[in-house]
């Protein structure tokens, strides 16, 4: 990141100059970049030491990427997530404060509590969503669903919950469905044979699987659609997706919570059982057990 360029104006023609530049940044730049796609409401609310601390890459590293992307410091860029966040939905910006508050306050140590803080901090992210997701990427990915002769599904390591929920979903409704089972080692010989009239449904979170990374390059090659959940518009799935749902994870514990993207998998179904029954009210899912 050498070369000078003129400061972006505001977040959105920051967020793609990031995106043009991510692949020549140097690994720590790479970091910071992803933390500030995933967490622009933090990087609005939280000062430098905070965010990097979060981050795990040093605030003057902060310092030097603003002054690197044109700003005179870290500061005159955070401004740009500040603007954004003030433009959201209302009462968001009030949220994203509360939340902090209430967590940087808390004493109590106890198990309850701790449940109480991933309560409350997946109660944000849920929110987020509503702010996040455009309803034309919701409309184009259930259209996807709708057409396709066979969706197959790939998600690895914490991903695979999301897919098994797809997977049995998408069967009560009677939609074709073939999981890309990891297990023989058969998940990327079994990715060659989906078809061009097939969508390639594929979840994956940092660090991201290999196998779903590789099968997802080598699918889009052939111009199958791909739909796609990940944590970041900088996520390996996105230059092959057709549709990419960035849902940002927020790391506050041992293991990052799946609330955002599990309910975002049954939203997009459910969109799917209203469009299959015709039926925009009140759709239904039947279960195993109400058979």
């Amino acid at each position: 990141m050498e070369e000078k360029v003129k400061a972006p104006k505001d977040y959105e023609e920051l967020i793609r100059l990031i995106h043009d530049r991510y692949e020549q940044m140097s690994k720590s730049y790479q970091k910071i970049a992803l933390y500030l796609t995933q967490n622009p409401n933090d990087v609005a609310v939280r000062s430098v030491t905070a965010i990097a601390e979060s981050s795990g890459v040093h605030a003057s590293s902060f310092v030097r990427f603003g002054q690197a992307l044109g700003y005179e410091g870290f500061k005159d860029l955070q401004t740009l997530f500040q603007k954004r966040l003030s433009t959201a939905a209302p009462g968001f910006e009030a949220r994203i404060k509360a939340l902090e508050t209430e967590l940087g306050a808390r004493t109590d140590r106890s198990e309850f509590a701790l449940m109480h803080d991933l309560v409350v901090r997946d109660i944000a992210s849920l929110q987020e969503m509503l702010t996040a997701i455009p309803p034309e990427d919701m409309a184009e990915a259930v259209n996807l669903l709708e057409k396709a002769d066979v969706i197959y599904l790939i998600g690895q390591l914490r991903s695979a919950p999301v897919v098994e929920l797809l997977r049995y979903i998408l069967t009560m409704l009677g939609k074709r469905c073939t999981l890309l089972d990891p297990g023989g080692g058969l998940a990327t010989h079994m990715a060659r044979a989906i078809r061009p009239q097939d969508v390639l449904f594929a979840v994956s979170f940092r660090f991201y699987a290999n196998e779903v990374v590789n099968v997802v390059e080598e699918v889009a090659s052939r111009g199958i659609p791909i739909v796609a959940i990940s944590d970041s518009t900088l996520s390996p799935l996105t230059k092959g997706a057709r549709v990419l749902f960035a849902v940002p994870e927020h790391e506050y514990t041992f293991s990052r919570s799946l609330a955002a993207p599990m309910c975002l998998a049954q939203a997009l179904t459910v969109a799917l059982a209203a469009r299959l029954q015709n039926n925009g009210v009140d759709p239904r899912i039947p279960i195993v057990t109400g058979q």
